[in-house]
């Protein structure tokens, strides 16, 4: 029987249950008992602030990964395609936006807009622009490999039966290929959404500019970094928890 790559291994919760008890600890012992105070009754006054930043964070990550999955699919295609310009094309693309970090991408889109269109661009609309344009062409490469692993036999009889490319594409070979590359397109989901905290750069409220919020306020730092960090790590669990869960449904249909 093939493991699930996520597997069911239980050390990340043992991990994570052994930092918020010694976190616990420390903040419960007398004050003479520990080297450093932690002070998380200080940073409770924000929730709002993290909970709406975690929103935006998941707003983002969703919808790159709706738009990137989109574009990701189009330049699949184009790739595998015998459409020349088109395949070159769609190399070049992602060469370009696998090449540059994703923010200088994004300040491209955020700062250089209003220069170059006379347009003030909304910070959250350039986000999840430049998320979901670089996102796509991580997609591709990850579809690109699923669809060229499906035995070309496959296609061959396809196109012996006369079936028409598109339909043999979208019937036969993406489906294949989906659940072969699951497990990258997780990975993806799981890497946009820690990469938002960069978003903060630009002034959006994210996770990261709400635990920044706090720390200028009460002149904290670990605890709100902490804070996120936790809130990251339960959200990338949460994602892999159910990515696992859809993956062994798939396996069982496949035995059935």
């Amino acid at each position: 029987m093939r493991k699930s790559l996520f597997g069911r291994k239980k050390a990340p919760l043992l991990a994570l249950a052994a930092v918020l008890a010694l976190a616990g600890l420390a903040w419960a012992a007398p004050a003479p008992a520990r080297r450093f105070a932690l002070h998380f009754e200080r940073i409770w006054p924000y929730y709002k602030v993290f909970y709406h930043g975690m929103i935006n964070s998941l707003q983002v990550t969703f919808m790159s990964v709706i738009m990137g999955s989109i574009c990701g699919t189009v330049l699949a295609l184009l790739k595998v395609s015998r459409l020349g310009p088109l395949s070159w094309f769609a190399t070049a693309y992602t060469s370009v936006f696998r090449g540059t970090p994703l923010m200088v991408q994004l300040f491209l889109v955020y700062f250089a807009t209003p220069q170059l269109f006379d347009y003030q661009i909304p910070a959250f609309n350039a986000v999840v622009l430049t998320f979901g344009l670089n996102s796509a062409a991580y997609v591709s490469e990850i579809l690109r490999g699923g669809i060229q692993s499906i035995d070309v036999g496959q296609r061959e009889a396809a196109m012996a039966l006369g079936v028409p490319y598109r339909a043999m594409m979208f019937d036969i070979v993406i489906p294949q290929a989906l659940r072969t590359v699951l497990p990258s397109l997780v990975n993806e989901l799981i890497a946009l959404l820690k990469d938002t905290s960069i978003v903060a750069t630009i002034g959006m409220l994210d996770m990261m500019r709400a635990a920044q919020t706090a720390m200028n306020s009460t002149y904290l730092a670990f605890e709100p970094f902490i804070v996120v960090a936790g809130m990251y790590y339960v959200l990338v669990m949460i994602f892999t928890a159910v990515a696992s869960r859809l993956e062994r449904r798939l396996h069982k249909s496949d035995r059935n």
